[in-house]
């Protein structure tokens, strides 16, 4: 089929539907949902088959849906509307949820449903992380179901299956209005009649502030770590700080050993600092603030005492926004290796026996992005874990993003403040970016396996491919590339990394492409070693047992050997310290140099300006009146 892709924003959902789509044999393309008049030159241009709407903002205009159909995916269970789906699923404690792809119609969420799937609502799961694990994957079975359904030349489903095969299935009787769905439990149970209706008509409101609003004096720890769940990614909380409002994102439960060593003190109070984060007590425990935002309309023109210069309106850790304030907060660091249940961003462990050992790394950065401080961090820990006597290295990176590269938020706060500026800020984290995939280049005496737990994107795909083995689960969406922010050439020696993996012209010509792949696109194209697992959680178990195996093996001397001689004809060929030089050359053009591409990109980037047009690459029915 041609389908054309109607988005708010190219974001996980849409990169992962667009690639499996286009895996299944359909031709596919993408608008930005930019105005009505856009999207109906889109359809006149392209004449799709199918409009699906993975992530829209505003309605399909009825000069579109009245003539194609229109697939929305909606993140509820049938009956469900409204913007704040799964804000009010996670504030509600709901154990399960689902995904509904319906027709669009004149009103939001209230057309025919054409398919449906169920998911689980992890316990303590963020709305983003919700979002992108198990949503995404609902998405794509419901949305496959419902392309089935799909007869040319009619605007009406054909009669088929729309609910699920799992403990819980979609089902309309006959006789029932049209759009309205009875949820069954068991429908396999005799006689069974416990069911729920759920009517079209039922709107959800857009959640507001103040049913986020945190009592700092009643609220229990589950209970503010639940609200600020529930708004993880955007809006974030409402809140205060240091007497300064601003949005709160990034929470993780203090451990009770901590909670313990502060047990005197009031609840909302703010009492030490880690890493990006400040601890602040609640009526029964304490909870890890690690990123803020501060309110635009508060924000004077010159800083305050409880501002910290850079801090604008941007997401960034806590301890940046109110740098002044937790420098004079005392530090509770904790080592790398600890128990599970102590947060930091960085955490490692060792498993198996002595002679057959796994060392495991996990750095779990907000969103995949790595400020200046973050890689360094990085580094030092790989420095540390070079003195581990193990035979196999897995680099873990984060549950929901491997990495995404520098850090863009940190960099553009960076304009803000006295003496630097974006520049020197990119350059400063583009040369410990590089750092760390050095690190991991040169750590020869032990094979180091890389393991996608979640998206990895520009310099954190090539940060992954700095390792001897990558592997990742199927969910998992790769971005190669780094022209989409305005041109920029990238680092972190990927012109040393990936031709040796897939050669120079392929390595090339993916750069150029500028599209995501999946992660079985990436293994056929040679990018990735292997692609398995029923999702983050078992992916991580079969690594374990996998890296086990690897550090097991019989000829694994021979191998390091192997892989020692390899580093050192290659670095007689051409050394690393070259590869890095030419790519830090071009990358000072992006930076320095007169295009601003660059800097203009990033900062549409990061304070989500709308866009004003779909970019060419994305957009392939535009090509051909190019």
């Amino acid at each position: 089929m041609r389908i054309l892709l109607l988005t708010h924003s190219f974001n996980s959902l849409s990169q992962r539907l667009f690639g499996v789509l286009q895996a299944l044999g359909h031709t596919v393309s993408v608008e930005l949902d930019i105005a009505d008049a856009v999207t109906e030159e889109a359809v006149e241009m392209f004449k799709p088959d199918v409009v699906l709407a993975p992530f829209l903002k505003r309605r399909i205009p009825e000069t579109v849906w009245a003539h194609t159909v229109c697939l929305v995916v909606h993140p509820g269970i049938p009956g469900d509307r409204g913007p704040s789906a799964l804000d009010w699923a996670i504030t509600r404690g709901d154990a399960q949820w689902g995904v509904t792809v319906l027709q669009a119609v004149e009103d939001m969420d209230a057309g025919e449903v054409w398919a449906w799937e169920p998911c689980a609502v992890r316990p303590d799961a963020t709305k983003s992380s919700l979002y992108r694990r198990e949503v995404t994957q609902s998405s794509v079975v419901a949305v496959l179901r419902a392309l089935q359904r799909f007869t040319p030349g009619s605007l009406q489903p054909t009669a088929g299956f729309l609910g699920s095969d799992s403990n819980m299935t979609a089902k309309r009787p006959e006789g029932l209005p049209k759009g309205q769905i009875i949820l069954d439990s068991d429908p396999n149970k005799p006689g069974h009649t416990d069911t729920t209706t759920l009517k079209p008509g039922t709107w959800n409101p857009q959640m507001r502030q103040h049913d986020r609003r945190i009592d700092w004096t009643r609220d229990g720890t589950d209970t503010v770590l639940s609200k600020i769940a529930a708004a993880d990614g955007s809006p974030g909380v409402l809140d205060t700080l240091f007497n300064h409002p601003c949005r709160l994102f990034d929470a993780h439960p203090a451990s009770a050993q901590v909670v313990a060593a502060f047990s005197g003190h009031e609840p909302g109070t703010v009492l030490v600092r880690r890493g990006p984060a400040l601890l602040r007590r609640t009526v029964d425990g304490a909870i890890w603030v690690g990123h803020v935002r501060q309110e635009e309309d508060s924000t004077p023109t010159q800083p305050t005492p409880t501002q910290s210069p850079g801090a604008g309106v941007l997401k960034l850790a806590a301890t940046r926004v109110f740098a002044t304030q937790a420098a004079a907060l005392p530090e509770l660091p904790v080592p790398l290796m600890r128990e599970d249940h102590e947060w930091d961003e960085l955490r490692y462990r060792e498993f198996g026996p002595a002679g057959a050992c796994v060392g495991w790394l996990d750095f779990e950065f907000h969103n995949g992005a790595m400020s200046e401080r973050q890689c360094l961090r990085l580094r030092d820990a790989l420095r540390w874990v070079r003195m581990r006597s193990t035979q196999v290295l897995v680099l873990a990176g984060g549950q929901e993003f491997f990495s995404n590269g520098i850090h863009l938020h940190d960099i553009e706060a960076a304009q803000r403040v006295a003496g630097d500026s974006a520049a020197d800020a990119s350059w400063r984290n583009i040369n410990a970016m590089d750092d760390v995939a050095l690190e991991v280049l040169t750590l020869t005496d032990r094979i180091t396996v890389a393991a996608l737990h979640g998206n990895a994107g520009a310099g954190g795909c090539f940060l992954a491919l700095a390792a001897d083995v990558v592997w990742a689960h199927a969910g998992v969406v790769l971005n190669p590339h780094y022209k989409n922010m305005g041109n920029l050439y990238g680092s972190e020696y990927w012109t040393y990394s990936r031709p040796r993996r897939i050669g120079e012209a392929a390595s090339r010509a993916l750069m150029q492409e500028r599209l995501p792949l999946t992660a079985v696109d990436a293994v056929a194209r040679g990018l990735l070693d292997a692609a398995f697992g029923d999702g983050a959680q078992d992916f991580g178990e079969q690594v374990l047992e996998r890296a086990l195996a690897l550090a097991a093996t019989h000829n694994l001397p021979q191998r390091l050997a192997q892989k020692q001689a390899q580093r050192e004809q290659d670095e007689a060929h051409k050394p690393l310290a070259d590869y890095r030089a030419e790519e830090l050359q071009r990358m000072h053009r992006n930076f320095y140099g007169f295009d601003p591409s660059y800097h203009v990109a990033r900062h549409h980037f990061v304070y989500r300006k709308p866009h004003a047009w779909t970019p060419r690459h994305l957009a392939v029915h535009r090509k051909i009146y190019l």
